[in-house]
């Protein structure tokens, strides 16, 4: 399998300093590879899309290396090219047919297709008791001490991960876990007492 660098022409064999751009480029991409795909992901909508845009921005970034004239950052230069890439796939991909969802199909004798979606969006009686129940958590959650309560409310409510709240607290994170562990008991208690 030939290397990207095996790629070169003997006529195009880089300098030193071109080697050195080489380098940086591939450093910045092993480094920041999780959020390039990320960013990529956000754009294209799926994993392979992104991974494919991402390494097809990689590829155009090194044959066109010599186009950075370092008015910036050559990670920014590397992101810009790799959302770019994610537009261009977006932008290949085949239209999709538009089907009217209140128009009648008479040739077949169905109704609109309006009527035959389901309302994905939560009953009113779901969305009184999912209040009800946060209002009831709230309440109890007053009832922890300080710490499970604020230790709780990063990871739980707020959503952090375990490495986060624990950074966020100044604590180990065996700690943010017996922390949690104890609120979320002591709450099911308080809960199921009410």
């Amino acid at each position: 399998m030939e290397t990207i660098a095996g790629a070169i022409s003997d006529t195009q064999q880089p300098t030193a300093y071109r080697n050195q751009e080489i380098q940086e480029l591939t450093n910045i991409f092993a480094g920041r590879l999780p959020s390039l795909t990320r960013i990529a992901a956000r754009l294209v909508g799926n994993a392979a899309d992104a991974e494919d845009a991402v390494q097809d921005a990689f590829l155009s970034a090194y044959a066109h290396l010599d186009q950075f004239r370092g008015q910036a950052q050559m990670s920014t230069w590397l992101t810009t090219i790799v959302i770019n890439a994610a537009r261009m796939k977006v932008r290949r991909r085949p239209r999709q047919a538009h089907i009217p969802l209140d128009q009648e199909n008479r040739e077949q004798d169905h109704p609109p297709f309006s009527e035959m979606l389901s309302d994905r969006r939560p009953s009113p009686e779901e969305l009184c008791r999912s209040r009800e129940l946060a209002e009831r958590l709230a309440q109890a959650s007053l009832q922890l001490s300080p710490a499970l309560r604020g230790t709780f409310q990063l990871s739980a409510m707020d959503g952090l991960s375990t490495r986060e709240t624990a950074q966020a607290l100044g604590i180990p994170e065996g700690t943010v876990k017996a922390r949690v562990a104890r609120a979320r008991k002591k709450l099911k208690q308080l809960l199921q007492a009410s």
